[in-house]
């Protein structure tokens, strides 16, 4: 067993070792992604046992996305300090005790505290888990490995709506939380046994428990004044959270740009590409959250889906995402990120448009599966090469806090999008429950998703640049000429094809 402050020697993917802590971080941080999508499908299940609206099941959803995106800063900043292998373990930990509680739940209330737990536990994993892989593998088999966990984990996400529309046939919805308990005795059993303990030796000061907790207010507030205000009719009590969030994100940034050891390195966001490419993130994500929030109740509601026909009617997604995310990823090293930055979310939009044509008794093969098709291609395109563009442009010693700033937008922009979305497309109360109410209202979103994730594609295409290749000259018996340097000054961390990214984050 590795020891906590036991040099490490690097790994290669071809290795027992390498495959072992592959497994570890893609069940780990594919455990947090599933339970992202797999309530989903169980939503409309939820608000009937429990008898409540559309507001409830936002926050079902919203309270677990608050807390992860809350907290996530300081779940990447907490590994590279401590331990990136601890504070994994810890948030395994964490994230099965939380999921207990979640199936425990005698109403929404406590429901959704579990939930707010359950993405607590998931901040101090997922950053961990990419920067386990991105500093324990040798640069050779980074762009692989990473390649290979971003399509795993984003079959996580892909195939939740399948698990819980199966468990919603054989059970209660309770198991779709019982479910990540064994998954989590496996990933602290591998990861105690196999996998390496890394942390930032330079991390010195304490710990910004003040930044994050701001930031959990302060969404928190925001996410308040969003549910709450549509559905009660804009009353002094959202209005008041909604200037609360403001103040306090000020205080928050304010706070971050003076602390010496920020939860939010602020210097960060000097390199363009860094924040162009979690501008896009934000864009993709947002899209990508509404639309597997809404997806499984317009089959349900209004198609006539069982919940596992709603799950397994999503499955394309993910094959497609296992089959060619790796590839994907391989891909962006070798011609950098912009062309595919640029391509899938234009695939992701068009699919999203196709999903207008589903409607009462919709015919799977010729309604909803080319647009679960047109969606996983844009994905597998996209989510690969997504973070590349971000984590290229740091050094290795930031990767942990430079993961949990993607991860934290691409977490942020799906809370925003499930709090706004159904207002904006006319969706609230008990309208989930009514078939043409809802049809009227989820059209109208879909649009409005297609249209934030072309703005993604043509966002990428107009700020992401490609590294120069690095070019090595041929020696003479005189002179050896080195590489030469990359194309934008802020490139200035690992080169391209030693960090490909993340997350149906991920993000994704």
């Amino acid at each position: 067993m590795w020891g906590f402050d036991r040099p490490v020697d690097t790994l290669r993917l071809g290795t027992p070792r390498g495959r072992w802590v592959l497994l570890a971080t893609v069940l780990g941080s594919g455990m947090a992604q599933l339970d992202g999508t797999v309530v989903n499908v169980a939503l409309p299940r939820i608000g009937t046992d429990l008898s409540v609206g559309l507001s409830s099941l936002q926050w079902v959803i919203t309270s677990y996305t608050l807390t992860l995106a809350a907290f996530l800063l300081l779940g990447g900043g907490l590994g590279d300090r401590y331990g990136r292998r601890k504070i994994f373990m810890i948030g395994v930990t964490w994230f099965a005790i939380a999921s207990a509680l979640c199936a425990a739940a005698p109403n929404a209330t406590l429901l959704i505290l579990a939930r707010a737990l359950q993405g607590v536990g998931g901040a101090l994993l997922t950053p961990g888990s990419l920067a386990i892989l991105q500093t324990s593998f040798d640069r050779e088999d980074r762009g692989r490995v990473i390649g290979a966990w971003s399509g795993l984990t984003g079959v996580a996400s892909a195939v939740g709506p399948f698990v819980g529309g199966w468990l919603l046939t054989v059970s209660t919805w309770r198991w779709i939380f019982l479910l990540n308990l064994p998954l989590a005795v496996a990933v602290l059993v591998v990861s105690s046994r196999h996998v390496p303990e890394t942390r930032d030796e330079s991390a010195t000061g304490g710990t910004d428990w003040a930044g994050g907790i701001l930031a959990a207010a302060a969404l928190g507030a925001l996410t308040f004044g969003l549910i709450e205000g549509p559905a009660g009719g804009w009353q002094p009590g959202p209005i008041f959270a909604l200037l609360l969030a403001v103040v306090l994100i000020a205080v928050f940034f304010t706070l971050e740009a003076r602390r010496a050891n920020p939860m939010l390195p602020l210097a960060l966001f000097r390199s363009r590409q860094f924040d162009a490419a979690n501008a896009v993130t934000f864009a993709m994500y947002g899209a990508l959250a509404a639309f597997l929030f809404l997806v499984p109740v317009q089959l349900q509601t209004v198609g006539g889906y069982t919940p596992l026909a709603s799950g397994v009617a999503l499955l394309p997604l993910t094959v497609l995402m296992l089959l060619l995310s790796a590839r994907s990823g391989a891909l962006a090293a070798r011609i950098g990120p912009r062309l595919q930055m640029s391509v899938g979310p234009l695939f992701v939009a068009a699919g999203m448009l196709l999903l207008t044509r589903v409607g009462p008794g919709a015919n799977y093969l010729t309604e909803v599966l080319p647009a679960a098709v047109m969606v996983g291609l844009g994905l597998s395109t996209t989510v690969a090469p997504l973070t590349a563009a971000a984590l290229s442009t740091v050094p290795s010693e930031n990767a942990g806090i430079a993961s949990g700033i993607n991860n934290d937008v691409a977490r942020t922009a799906g809370l925003l999008s499930v709090a706004v979305l159904p207002a904006l497309a006319g969706i609230s109360g008990e309208q989930y429950q009514d078939p043409i109410a809802f049809n009227a209202g989820f059209d109208r979103a879909a649009m409005i998703c297609a249209g934030l994730a072309a703005f993604a594609g043509l966002l990428a295409a107009l700020t992401i640049r490609n590294p120069r290749r690095t070019v090595t000259v041929a020696p003479d018996p005189v002179v050896v000429a080195g590489p030469a340097r990359p194309s934008c000054a802020a490139l200035d961390g690992a080169p391209l094809a030693a960090t490909v990214p993340p997350t149906v984050q991920g993000t994704a």
